[in-house]
């Protein structure tokens, strides 16, 4: 019985050892399991990281274009305030003329106004004259004549 014992223990350890040959090749298929797992953790983080890394490029590009179009933008708006102020400057300047020439047209329109009653005044005096240099010239004539209309 021993040696049916030590036979059975030895087909079973034929057994383990069949077992402990298949664990050891299926851990040996695992081990190459676990090194393509990782493998290609490893191409992961290193495709995530380029990634990553080209985000982070694109991202600095953006704001390298936002700071440059902001200090365009700036500069341009320089330039427009610059150009307002003189456009400033040049409207309070006509808006002065204008007054000015306001004012001498107001003057010269009194003047005129002034000149016509003068031209006015004159000519009524100058009709008044006329008709009285006409009444003394017919009073002449008339105390000369013949107030019976003989003539000698």
């Amino acid at each position: 019985m021993a040696s049916s014992s030590g036979s059975g223990s030895g087909s079973t350890g034929s057994l383990s050892t069949a077992a402990a040959m298949a664990m050891a090749a299926a851990s040996g298929t695992e081990e190459e399991m676990r090194a393509l797992m990782e493998q290609r953790r490893a191409k992961r983080m290193l495709s995530n990281r380029e990634s990553a890394r080209r985000s982070r490029m694109r991202k600095q590009r953006h704001l390298d274009d936002l700071a440059a179009q902001a200090a365009h933008l700036r500069r341009e708006n320089a330039h427009v305030a610059a150009a307002l102020g003189l456009t400033a400057r040049g409207l309070q300047a006509v808006d002065a003329e204008n007054a000015v020439l306001r004012t001498q047209a107001a003057e010269l329109a009194a003047r005129l106004h002034s000149l016509n009653d003068i031209i006015a005044c004159m000519s009524a005096s100058n009709n008044t004259a006329a008709a009285v240099a006409l009444t003394v010239a017919a009073a002449a004539t008339a105390t000369t004549a013949d107030p019976l209309g003989f003539d000698g």
